[in-house]
């Protein structure tokens, strides 16, 4: 059989088709036969043709991995025997490449122990003394090695020894190179027995690869991921070589002389360090060595002749985000500190260097000054906004008008950048930045598509969060956009037309509506067309039509809801393209929000795009090394295997598909398809939420799908999963508040008990603080809607608690684990934002159950809130700190049970909400003043012997505070201790002061506590109140119609000037007729209403 065999696979090599073919079928015949075994075994070992005795070997492999179980015994022996030999005596790589995985395949499925001739042929291979047998031995170990790690830890005292040896054969590369391949793949695994050698063996590794880069710089590339590995491992072993690793790393990255891959590992290797052990490298004075060095790199003209990825003419990616170049590692390095290192620390020993480049002759290191303030903005954001947003935006306008088109494209991703990060200040710099940045607009059509490109991105990100003070600006700027939906001949300018007329709507709201009209027909017009380069226009399109349902108001966008869905639907019935579908979820979940009705018929429809979504593995791409021919036989071999059996547990194990990913190595996902995951998520989430009972059939379907996605090997559709998760609680438990049937309820509360427990796992595990931050967000959001439900099961105050705790104390997975010693209190002010989302969570779960059940936790959780209201503590830990206090009083204020535990505390939060009145900061003392109010509020009479101290603290704030949202607070804060205790308040001397601050100027949501307390004083002291009627009068007149002031506050404000009418209307009369006509209008109008 075996000369027919090689016969057949000497024909599978031939160019014909019809010969392939028909060499296929023959195989497929032969592979039904039992001899097929050992006549792979012959042909592997006997041909003369290296090719053949590859593919022998790959045959055998796909053989054993998956039917190890039907082979014989007795062929099972003979293979194991037949394979060594023949490696051993293989001269082709390709061949010993392809054996070396038939090996690792069967030691899969036999176990090192089992196969001592293996173990045998390692060990004498790896030391002897003929430089080729000890390279194909370390071969060997690589490949087995890399797919069995567990089973091999017993040997990992002894593996580690050979290392140390072979790192030393420096004139053996390719020996070097397996050995640290290998390394790579033990590290995660070993433990404290072996910590001491992996120690030891960091300063020979760095030698090996100096001298690997020498012979081969691919595979240096490759074998630097050790140190990524090393990196992930127990700090305790890097920590005495961190400065040695960066080092190399450093000169690797400043080497012009290397390729840029070998440049862009080494450098990524320094963010990931810094991404994991920030302090580490802090601790060990780092930070100035890395910054040295990498600003050359960042500062470097391209050779010349040539120009940068980013700045030539066809790159359309608004923000040049491809990171294979050096340049963009370094700008990378800087986003990395700027995430995860504390700014004061951070900008001293940056900013010196910035300013160098920024006021250098040469445009280069003027375009690297400006990438560094752009990547700065995201990480850094509260200390650019409060210390020096006008200096560094400045210069960015200086560079907007630059000589030099490289400086001014980057200082429009500046801009940008600054524009997303730095909200809300860096808006209220409109009046200089939109004249310059429309100005770039005016010549549309003279210039080039690249540039333009940036200059959109800026003014997108600038105009998306301007609100009303867009207003000024709309004529010229939808009348720029509509001219060029409709003349632009290039079809990139119409898309970043649309674009913009989104970011438009996301500030413009409901002052779009004139220009409605036209801008449904251009898109109307779009997402009809049918060729193939409308497709990124399409897919624009969709996206702005997505945000108009939300901004542009239900009254104008109901009516043509219907229409967009079938749009949606008929668009991704006729184009098969993820880019695509994900945009039809967005605009099926906006227009949920605005007429779930007419999503209700479709839902079949568009659940199961969705969900087919979810679990589809397209556009993932496993690295594996096989011939497609040969894989597609072995599964169609599957299919007609003659002895049907019934499997047993074991054979469903070892029968996984192939395409599962978390098998692989290496897998690399289109960026499109995973977007369309995350989407997907996103989008069943908010119409679960939205549509309701409609939604039902569909629940458990949709839950099932995300809940499979929590751990997806890409961080943004964990992210998006997890957010869906929250969404269908919260729309289940409107469906239960809607219908409180019993079946309702315990659907709610089986669906609390899975995702609750995942969440506080998830927040203790996950790797991604961003993921971390979004389920502590998500976990909120479900605390608010589902109150006391979310608390049913007897075990999860507790849980929660103690994971808010947790966060707290800096103790999750993703805060480092509690392995770097943090006694400092400045961090990065994403670890401090963690935090918030945590504490926030607090005030969430004090409102839910009742407060003496709470009060042991809540007195585990305080000490650590009230650490960061110290003077040397930023201002957003203060902020957060007294605001998260005041938010626990307030919650106290509504459980039973709550004032005993208000008074219990109210010793030991007075001294801190006191001194924050006198902050400097208005945030903090806005924040302290409405704890003060929620203090006297929650506790009542028992904290009524501190009123007169309380009482003189905020007059004398009145006479000086200048922050209007302040005065708005204090006014609150006095209003909630006159309805806590009226007796222990001056009135006469306190309510002719509060009223004189009326009306409300920004805090507006408090109208509804002063009026409740104004209501209820003119039951208690009529006549003071009358005495009052023309500035309350007045104040009211302001509230009423007013579009933030709630329909509640507004009905109590008419029934209170109802009262006056009838009961003093010569006093009303006088106080009205002194209004402007306008207001005498709204007050009669809301007075016959009620």
């Amino acid at each position: 059989m075996a000369e027919e065999l090689e016969k057949i696979l000497s024909q599978l090599t031939q160019p014909d088709n019809a010969v392939i073919q028909q060499a296929t079928a023959q195989l497929k015949q032969a592979f039904k036969d039992p001899a097929i075994i050992p006549a792979l075994c012959a042909v592997m070992s006997g041909s003369q043709n290296p090719q053949i005795r590859q593919s022998a070997a790959v045959m055998l492999r796909l053989r054993v991995k998956k039917h190890w179980k039907k082979i014989s015994p007795d062929d099972r022996e003979s293979l194991k025997a037949v394979v060594l030999q023949v490696f051993m005596q293989e001269t082709e790589h390709t061949v010993q490449h392809s054996l070396s995985q038939l090996c690792a395949v069967m030691v899969k499925h036999e176990t090192p122990d089992r196969w001592p001739a293996l173990l045998q042929l390692l060990n004498e291979s790896t030391k002897s003394s003929n430089p080729h047998d000890r390279q194909v031995g370390l071969l060997l170990l690589n490949k087995v090695m890399e797919s069995n790690p567990e089973p091999f830890k017993p040997h990992y005292c002894q593996l580690l020894q050979l290392f140390s040896t072979v790192l030393q054969d420096h004139d053996n590369p390719t020996a070097l190179y397996y050995c640290i391949l290998t390394l790579t793949a033990i590290t995660a695994y070993t433990g404290t027995k072996e910590m001491n050698q992996m120690r030891s063996i960091i300063p020979s590794l760095i030698v090996a690869l100096q001298h690997l880069i020498k012979a081969d710089q691919g595979q240096a590339s490759e074998a630097m991921e050790v140190l990524n590995e090393l990196m992930e491992s127990e700090v305790s072993i890097i920590v005495s070589h961190v400065a040695d690793i960066v080092r190399f790393c450093l000169e690797v990255g400043s080497d012009t002389t290397l390729s840029d891959s070998l440049r862009v590992k080494a450098l990524s290797c320094i963010a990931f360090l810094i991404k994991l052990k920030s302090k580490t490298v802090l601790k060990q004075k780092l930070l100035n060595p890395i910054l040295q060095s990498i600003f050359p790199v960042l500062n470097a003209a391209p050779p010349p002749g040539e120009q940068d990825p980013e700045d030539k003419e066809d790159d359309d990616s608004g923000e040049g985000t491809d990171n294979d170049n050096p340049k963009h590692c370094a700008a990378q390095i800087i986003d990395t500190m700027a995430l995860h290192m504390p700014p004061e620390i951070l900008f001293k020993q940056l900013m010196p260097l910035a300013q160098a480049s920024l006021t250098s002759e040469n445009p280069y290191e003027r375009k690297g000054g400006l990438m560094c303030l752009a990547v700065l903005a995201e990480g850094c954001a509260d200390h650019i906004r409060t210390k020096m947003l006008s200096s560094v935006l400045q210069t960015v306008c200086q560079c907007l008008s630059d000589s030099n088109q490289v400086v001014r494209s980057a200082s429009l991703f500046a801009l940008g950048q600054f524009s997303e990060h730095l909200q809300p200040e860096v808006s209220k710099y409109c009046a200089e930045l939109m004249p310059l940045l429309l100005g770039y607009l005016s010549s549309l059509n003279q210039a080039k598509v690249g540039h333009v490109t940036k200059a959109f991105y800026a003014l997108e990100n600038f105009m998306e969060n301007l609100g009303a003070d867009i207003e000024p600006y709309l004529p010229t700027l939808m009348e720029t956009m509509l001219s060029a939906l409709n003349n632009a001949e290039n079809l990139k300018i119409k898309e970043l037309a649309m674009s913009a007329i989104g970011a438009i709507a996301n500030a413009a709201k409901e002052l779009l509506v004139p220009y409605f009209p036209p801008v449904i027909e251009s898109l109307k017009g779009f997402l009809t067309a049918t060729t193939e380069e409308m497709r990124s226009l399409q897919t624009q399109s969709l996206d702005t039509l997505s945000v108009l349902a939300r901004t542009i108001g239900k009254d104008v966008f109901s009516p043509l809801a219907a229409e967009c869905v079938q749009l949606g639907l008929n668009l991704t019935d006729a184009i098969d393209d993820p880019d695509l579908r994900r945009c039809t979820y967005s605009l099926y979940s906006s227009v949920s929000t605005v007429s779930p009705d007419c999503l209700t018929p479709h839902l079949t429809a568009i659940t199961t795009v969705m969900l087919l979504a979810l679990k589809s593995n397209e556009g993932i791409t496993a690295h594996v090394e096989e011939d497609k021919t040969f894989v597609l036989l072995d599964d169609e071999d599957d299919d007609d295997d003659e002895d049907v059996e019934v499997k047993d547990a074991d054979d469903f194990l070892e029968d996984e598909p192939e395409a599962d990913i978390h098998d692989f190595a290496g897998f690399s996902v289109e960026n499109s398809y995973i977007d369309e995951k995350e989407d997907a998520c996103d989008a069943l989430g908010e119409i679960a939420f939205s549509t309701g009972a409609a939604f039902q059939p569909f629940l458990e379907s949709s839950f099932q799908q995300v809940y499979e996605m929590r751990d997806f090997p890409h961080e943004d559709v964990r992210r998006a999963a997890f957010g869906a998760m929250g969404q269908f609680c919260r729309a289940q438990h409107q469906v239960w508040k809607e219908n409180p049937t019993e079946a309702n309820h315990q659907a709610l509360l089986q669906l609390l008990d899975v995702v609750l427990p995942c969440f506080v796992e998830t927040v203790r595990t996950e790797q991604e603080r961003q993921v971390v931050m979004a389920i502590l967000e998500t976990m909120n959001n479900v605390m608010k809607s589902c109150k006391e439900e979310a608390f049913k099961t007897p075990s999860r105050l507790k849980e929660i608690s103690c994971v808010i705790l947790d966060v707290l104390k800096k103790k999750t997975v993703c805060q480092g684990g509690g392995d770097e010693a943090d006694d400092e209190d400045q961090q990065a002010e994403y670890d401090a934002m963690l935090q918030e989302f945590a504490g926030e969570g607090i005030p969430l779960v004090a409102s839910s159950v009742p407060a003496d059940t709470f009060a042991p936790f809540l007195n585990d959780l305080l000490p650590l809130l009230m650490s960061k209201a110290k003077s040397s503590c930023t201002v957003a830990d203060r902020s957060f700190s007294v605001g998260t206090i005041g938010e626990i009083l307030q919650a106290l204020v509504g459980v039973s049970g709550g004032q005993g535990v208000a008074g219990k505390l109210s010793n030991r939060l007075l001294p801190v909400l006191v001194a924050g009145v006198r902050d400097g900061d208005p945030e903090v003392r806005n924040n302290s003043v409405f704890g003060l109010g929620c203090l006297a509020q929650a506790a009542g009479p028992i904290c009524a012997s501190d009123y007169p101290m309380m009482l003189s603290v905020f007059s004398s704030m009145l006479t000086r505070e200048s922050d209007l949202r302040v005065i708005d607070n204090l006014c609150a804060a006095l209003c909630r201790m006159i309805m806590s205790n009226v007796e222990a308040v001056p009135l006469e001397q306190v309510v002719p002061a509060l009223v004189g601050r009326l009306p409300l100027k920004e805090d507006l949501e408090e109208n509804k506590t002063v009026f409740s307390c104004l209501t209820m004083l003119y039951t208690h002291s009529p006549a003071l109140v009358v005495q009052l009627m023309k500035p309350i009068v007045a104040a009211s007149s302001h509230v009423l119609g007013h579009k933030d002031v709630d329909k509640e506050t507004q009905h109590t404000v008419a029934v209170l000037m109802k009262d006056f009418a009838q009961h003093h209307s010569a006093d009303f009369q006088a106080s009205v007729t002194s209004l402007p006509g306008e207001q005498q209008a709204t007050l009669s109008a809301a007075i016959s209403a009620s």
